[in-house]
């Protein structure tokens, strides 16, 4: 047996013997962001060491914890934090979690981020949902994967975010008189933010935003059958005519100052989740 399918049982056999419901929707927040956790009704919590095949998460701000529970009568996985390609993990590492929650029953995957803002409308605060991609990254989570047990190993990417997921997510910010933009998403290898040149040219590319996740778990997604979506935080603007200093405190200042209405946007979307899909 391949030894990524053994984790995978092995976590999820875990899992299985603390659950007494089967979860329909996972939810991956993103740095400074975490406010959907008090509207939801805990089952379990735990913390990542203590999860078969979960590294610690090393960011001092990711809390580190999957969440159980029940979200406007809906159950869900929330990954409290995320692992990221600079804090040393593999790309296999990284997108582990996804893999889990899908064969623990999951139907549909949200995902957020923090985000830079290179497109000149886009402002502090602003949530983004990700039309399409740019993969920076140095690594594929695919890479290696050639046991047949894996499904199609050539995985299309022609629209890898769910348009009925986005869809959906529209019609919840139309109800919550919410602005939500659309862009294009560039995943880099951070942890360092971009000098002047890198803003130019990841705008000639045509990258609308960037940020340091996100784009592993989409690919992963996309490999296993998993509908996905994800909504970015605008939390600096990346305009290198005018760019200034920016430290992570500020950045997970005003992705705290736009929680709430992310946390608006997700609730009133699982609302009108069909999770039977």
């Amino acid at each position: 047996m391949n030894d990524l399918v053994r984790n995978i049982q092995e976590c999820v056999s875990f899992f299985q013997k603390r659950l007494s419901e089967q979860p329909a929707v996972g939810i991956v927040l993103g740095t400074g962001l975490g406010a959907i956790v008090d509207h939801t009704e805990i089952a379990d919590t735990i913390a990542y060491p203590e999860i078969p095949g979960f590294p610690p998460a090393t960011v001092e701000f990711h809390k580190g914890q999957l969440i159980f529970g029940k979200l406007n009568g809906v159950n869900v996985i929330i990954m409290q934090g995320r692992y990221h390609y600079y804090e040393g993990y593999t790309m296999q590492q990284i997108t582990f979690p996804v893999r889990v929650m899908k064969e623990l029953g999951i139907t549909n995957l949200l995902l957020s981020n923090a985000a830079g803002g290179i497109r000149k409308d886009l402002k502090k605060g602003n949530l983004v949902l990700i039309d399409d991609h740019i993969n920076l990254l140095p690594e594929n989570p695919l890479r290696g994967l050639n046991d047949p047990v894996f499904g199609n190993r050539f995985v299309d990417m022609c629209a890898p975010y769910s348009q009925a997921l986005n869809l959906r997510l529209m019609d919840a910010a139309k109800a919550r008189s919410i602005d939500l933009k659309k862009g294009v998403y560039a995943s880099v290898p951070g942890p360092n933010l971009e000098t002047r040149a890198e803003y130019r040219y990841l705008e000639i590319i045509g990258a609308e935003m960037v940020g340091m996740s996100t784009v592993p778990e989409i690919i992963v997604a996309n490999h296993i059958g998993l509908p996905c979506a994800a909504v970015s935080v605008i939390t600096d603007e990346c305009d290198p005519d005018n760019l200034k200093p920016v430290d992570i405190a500020e950045i997970i200042k005003v992705a705290g100052e736009a929680d709430n209405v992310l946390t608006d946007l997700f609730v009133e979307t699982i609302a009108g989740l069909d999770i039977s899909s």
